[in-house]
């Protein structure tokens, strides 16, 4: 009876430990939506082009601030060595003076650039907001995408470099059986001992080769300690026309749509430069106020005015000429960098939907020869086990099963990558893989 509650009481020590033990020793296990969000949240390089969009928008209030008038509040006291009277008595130089008041001041062109530069802050936004879009469905696709399933390939490659290996060893201890009744020879084991070598080397190379692709995923994603993956079934379904998607890809490409935003920039930088022909107007309005000791008999202590100026610069050397002339070449710059770009898109969403259709006919070819070589490997050991075959025919088909079984893995992450490749040619990577920030 003693026993019985001592292992009771052990039992619940046991449990308790491990209620108690801290969740983080558990592997966590994310899927490719949840690294694409943690990236997203903790990437050092989407975190320096974030930056470039918050001083998108503090340039947005720089200029917003220009068309606000500037007040300045003055003051001053000064303490002479001595007090200096004129024959008649009147103050020359004090003891001390002090002056104080406050200026407001307002300067704006008759053309209106100011409303123009702020119209170019705020289109500098969207354009930062849509870079911004750009470098993060690049992120995703080349360093965290590319990553996930690169770790999921070589995972696999190690589950068929345990298969062969199993396999392998089955086949040196049915050889070393048939070898002690000699239905054998020597050399059928030693065959059978050298593949098992080369086996057990493809599977140290697997294992190593998965530790590093972890290795890689965790570093581009950020996260760390020990992580499993999700593998999520791919959807399957008919790929739509090439038409489709090129469409698709003109209407939403983050890149596109910045380029079109920079050509707006540029012709309203032909409208700020040829502001600067027009005059500038500055208004004033001041106070201010004096006092001394003692004070002389026309001290103005207290004064309020205002003053309104006109500024035309009406030669400065061309500079405004040249200004103008540039603002027009760099739209015509934007211009081309748009209609060079588009037809880049183009061939990026033709070639990718080329791979994209590759990748899924050659998928269907491979698994079907992975269907053709798992039989022959079935009825080739059979062959063997009655001695219908010999140790030639079993390495040979069981070969072909590894090399078949390693092209479905290739061929079905290849298409599951080209899938993604697809939605970031047409821009719609990161609406569909990771929610947007």
């Amino acid at each position: 009876m003693k026993k019985i509650i001592i292992a009771i009481i052990i039992g619940g020590f046991v449990l308790l430990s491990f209620a108690a033990a801290p969740t983080s020793l558990a592997a966590a296990e994310y899927s490719l939506e949840d690294f694409s969000r943690i990236a997203l949240a903790r990437s050092e390089k989407l975190r320096v082009a974030e930056e470039n969009l918050m001083i998108a928008e503090i340039g947005k209030d720089k200029a917003f601030s220009y068309l606000l008038p500037r007040l300045t509040a003055i003051g001053g006291v000064t303490q002479y060595s001595e007090t200096k009277m004129s024959s008649t008595g009147s103050v020359i130089q004090p003891e001390n003076a002090a002056a104080w008041g406050i200026r407001a001041d307002e300067t704006f062109s008759l053309s209106g650039r100011e409303l123009t530069a702020l119209g170019i802050s705020k289109q500098l936004v969207d354009k930062s907001r849509f870079d911004l879009t750009a470098i993060r469905e690049d992120y995703l696709l080349r360093y965290v995408a590319a990553a996930y399933y690169n770790v999921l390939m070589v995972r696999k490659n190690l589950e068929i470099a345990d298969a062969n290996l199993e396999r392998l060893m089955k086949y040196r201890d049915a050889a070393e059986k048939r070898l002690r009744i000699g239905e054998v020879t020597k050399t059928a084991l030693l065959r059978a001992e050298g593949e098992l070598s080369g086996a057990k080397s493809d599977r140290l190379q697997a294992q190593n080769g998965l530790e590093l692709a972890m290795a890689v995923l965790a570093g581009n994603v950020g996260i760390e300690g020990a992580f499993s993956l999700r593998e999520d079934p791919p959807v399957e379904g008919e790929v739509p026309d090439l038409g489709v998607f090129r469409e698709q890809a003109f209407a939403v490409r983050a890149d596109l749509k910045s380029l079109e935003v920079q050509k707006k920039i540029a012709a309203d930088q032909i409208k700020y430069a040829e502001g600067a022909f027009w005059p500038t107007v500055s208004i004033s309005g001041v106070y201010s106020a004096s006092d001394q000791y003692p004070a002389s008999a026309n001290l103005n202590r207290e004064s309020v005015y205002g003053g309104v100026a006109l500024s035309f610069p009406f030669f400065e050397g061309g500079l405004r000429k040249a200004e103008v002339a540039e603002a027009k070449a760099r739209e015509r710059q934007a211009a081309l960098y748009y209609e060079d770009l588009k037809k880049g898109i183009e061939i990026e969403v033709t070639t990718v939907y080329l791979e994209l259709v590759t990748q899924k006919g050659i998928l269907r070819f491979f698994n079907d020869q992975l269907l053709f070589a798992r039989e022959n490997y079935r009825a080739v050991t059979r062959q063997f086990e009655f001695g219908l075959s010999n140790s030639l025919d079993v390495m040979d088909a069981n070969t072909l099963l590894v090399s078949a079984e390693r092209k479905v893995a290739s061929a079905e992450y290849g298409y599951r990558l080209a899938l993604l490749r697809i939605k970031k040619a047409t821009g719609v990577l990161l609406a569909t893989v990771a929610a947007t920030k």
